[in-house]
């Protein structure tokens, strides 16, 4: 008997720090086009456990600039499903019952550093991740007698302790990849003011949405080791990855304000119509031949991974012109 493959389950999963720009919405489109078109499960999630940075109106807002832009979701904060809720900082429990499985399998260790010490590992030539220089294990090798002298002057973070050994796997867009044992180095799973971190707030989430097919940007690649990691640790078979191009100004920089108006609602204001900025945004990432007005749901069925670029994609200097349809 020929065992019927698992319906894909994808997600979006936006930090509600600010309205979502163009590089958002064309992470969005293509996560959304590969499950759309593979007839499965699309999630939205909120990653809003930095609460400093968080603010809920930036909540209320990416669902109305998503269903601007025409994407839809099965489940999400405003569409209750069965793996809810579908904000991080509703979920805090799952993670720390995660916690206490790793602390008692010994993959944690208390990390005293300060920011200064951080900011020093960071500037050393040992290679940057995503999040920063990688960290160089140094409260890994403490004895107990030292982490008891420094428990008494400051509250730990807590690390995870990255394994010796080799990451590969194969992206859905960036083709086979390989991760040097640490990888990374050891991340922080919890902070010291109580903050669950990114790495393991995202894995506990995806395993326990079933989530299979994990589409982003191309600046979380190296995060992926750290990812994996954990999967493993935590017993749970790992996604298939997809990390599509960063969206850059046609200068070749990161997009910001100097580039015009680059946010969905900035964009919406001025009257640009979501069919041509669909348009634009699917000619750029390989999800369309031409930059035409077009619906999502009008790309889904010749939708293919195969097409996403490889590398970053520049917005043309007329980019502007071609959302007013000059």
């Amino acid at each position: 008997m020929i065992a019927r493959r698992q319906p894909p389950r994808g997600r979006f999963a936006p930090t509600p720090s600010g309205h979502l720009h163009l590089g958002n919405a064309a992470t969005a489109l293509l996560a959304w086009l590969q499950i759309r078109s593979a007839g499965g499960t699309f999630i939205l999630r909120m990653e809003d456990l930095d609460t400093p940075r968080c603010k809920p109106e930036y909540s209320a807002a990416i669902p109305d600039d998503l269903r601007w832009l025409g994407l839809d979701w099965d489940e999400g904060p405003d569409k209750d499903g069965p793996c809810g809720p579908y904000a991080q900082s509703k979920r805090t429990a799952l993670y720390e019952r995660a916690l206490d499985r790793l602390r008692e399998d010994g993959k944690l260790y208390p990390c005293y550093c300060s920011r200064a010490d951080l900011l020093s590992a960071a500037s050393a030539p040992h290679g940057v991740a995503s999040e920063g220089g990688a960290y160089p294990g140094t409260c890994r090798r403490l004895s107990p007698e030292e982490r008891r002298e420094r428990e008494r002057r400051k509250m730990p973070s807590l690390r995870f302790a990255m394994p010796e050994r080799e990451f590969r796997f194969s992206d859905g867009v960036a083709g086979p990849q390989s991760f040097p044992p640490g990888a990374g180095g050891d991340f922080v799973v919890k902070r010291a003011d109580g903050i669950f971190g990114y790495q393991l707030a995202v894995v506990v989430d995806d395993i326990a949405m079933g989530i299979t097919d994990v589409f982003r940007g191309w600046d979380l690649l190296d995060s992926t080791p750290r990812q994996l990691a954990l999967y493993s640790a935590l017993s749970a078979g790992p996604p298939r990855f997809a990390h599509g191009p960063l969206l850059l100004g046609p200068d070749g920089s990161r997009l910001s304000k100097r580039h015009g108006a680059v946010t969905l609602a900035a964009l919406r204001e001025q009257g640009v119509k979501p069919e041509r900025l669909v348009g634009l945004l699917a000619w750029l990432t390989g999800a369309a031949e031409r930059p035409d007005p077009v619906r999502p749901r009008e790309l889904a069925d010749a939708f293919s991974l195969k097409r996403i670029p490889r590398e970053a994609v520049r917005l043309p200097d007329n980019w502007r012109q071609m959302l007013d349809g000059a």
